[in-house]
C-alpha cells in the first residue's frame, strides 16, 4: 500500500491527482487513469483539442497521446475531426454524465430549494463536488427575476479562489487538506495571495460556517459557499450562492444570503 497521491511511472510525466484513499498499486490501472486523464483536459468552452494540446494539459509522452485518443475515438469518447486533426468529445462523455445527474437523489432534493433560494435573493444557487484539484458545478439555478452570473453544470472551478472550493476544503480532515493546498499552490506559482486568501477563509469557517468568495474567483463576482454530507453516501457536496459584485455587496452575502444558504444546507444534511 503506498501513500494516498497518484504517482505516474518514470516513462509518464502526468500531473499527479490526489486521491481520497490510498492506493493499492496491484489494483490501480495506470492506463485508465491516463485515458481518464485526457478527458479531464477539457475545460469549459473548449469544443476541439488537438494532440499537442493534450500533451502540454496533461504532461503525457506525445506516443502515449496519441493511442489513448485513438482509444477513446473507438470507444465513442472522443471524435476525431479529420480535417483540423483534432478531438472533440462526444456522446460517450455525456452519456456518463447523465447517468452521474440521474443518479444523484440529492439534485432532486436540492434543486426545489436552491430554485426558492435564488428566486428570493436574486442569485445564482450552486450544487457542486470536488473533481481533482477543482471543483464542479452539477447544477445551477439562476433567478427568473434579476441579471445574475452562473456557470452550466460540468464548469469546473478553482479551488483556490471559489467560495465553493475554499468550503470544501475547511470541512475536509487536515491531513488531506494541508495535501490539496500544497499541490493547489504549486499551480499558482506567483500568484501566492490567492493562496493566503484561501487559507484565511478555511480558518474562518469556524467562526462563520461558510466560506466567502469576494472578487476572487472573478473581478464582477462575489459568493459564498457551505458543505454538506450527501444523503445518499455521506460524501461532501457544496451548496454556493453567487452573483455581480457590482450590485451585491459584501454586506449581501454576509448578512443574507450567508444565514439562507447555510439553513439550507442544514436541512439538506438532515435529510438523511
Amino acid at each position: 500500500m503506498r501513500a494516498s497521491t497518484f504517482e505516474p511511472s518514470p516513462d509518464s510525466a502526468v500531473e499527479a491527482q490526489p486521491l481520497t484513499a490510498e492506493v493499492d498499486e496491484r489494483k490501480f490501472v495506470v492506463a485508465l487513469a491516463r485515458g481518464l486523464e485526457l478527458l479531464r483536459a477539457f475545460r469549459p468552452g473548449d469544443t476541439l483539442l488537438g494532440n499537442r494540446d493534450f500533451v502540454a494539459r496533461t504532461g503525457l509522452p506525445k506516443a502515449t497521446v496519441n493511442r489513448l485518443a485513438y482509444t477513446l475515438t473507438v470507444l465513442g469518447y472522443l471524435r476525431l475531426d479529420e480535417t483540423l486533426g483534432k478531438y472533440a468529445l462526444d456522446a460517450g462523455v455525456l452519456s456518463l454524465g447523465f447517468g452521474l445527474l440521474s443518479g444523484t437523489d440529492t439534485l432532486e432534493l436540492a434543486r426545489p430549494h436552491m430554485r426558492a433560494l435564488a428566486r428570493e435573493v436574486g442569485a445564482a444557487v450552486s450544487l457542486g463536488c470536488r473533481d481533482g484539484l477543482d471543483m464542479i458545478y452539477l447544477e445551477t439555478i439562476r433567478s427568473e427575476t434579476a441579471l445574475t452570473l452562473g456557470l452550466a453544470p460540468g464548469s469546473r472551478l478553482s479551488m483556490l479562489t471559489s467560495s465553493m472550493g475554499r468550503a470544501y476544503l475547511a470541512v475536509i480532515g487536515e491531513g488531506e487538506r494541508e495535501a490539496l493546498l500544497a499541490e493547489l499552490q504549486a499551480g499558482v506559482g506567483e500568484h501566492a495571495a490567492q493562496a493566503r486568501a484561501a487559507r484565511a477563509e478555511i480558518a474562518a469557517f469556524a467562526r462563520e460556517g461558510c466560506c466567502f468568495s469576494f472578487r476572487d474567483w472573478h473581478d464582477d463576482v462575489n459568493a459564498v459557499a457551505v458543505p454538506f454530507r450527501d444523503p445518499r453516501d455521506g460524501r461532501w457536496l457544496v451548496l454556493s450562492c453567487s452573483g455581480p459584485a457590482s450590485s451585491m455587496g459584501e454586506a449581501v452575502f454576509r448578512e443574507r444570503i450567508g444565514p439562507r444558504l447555510r439553513a439550507l444546507a442544514r436541512r439538506l444534511d438532515q435529510a438523511r
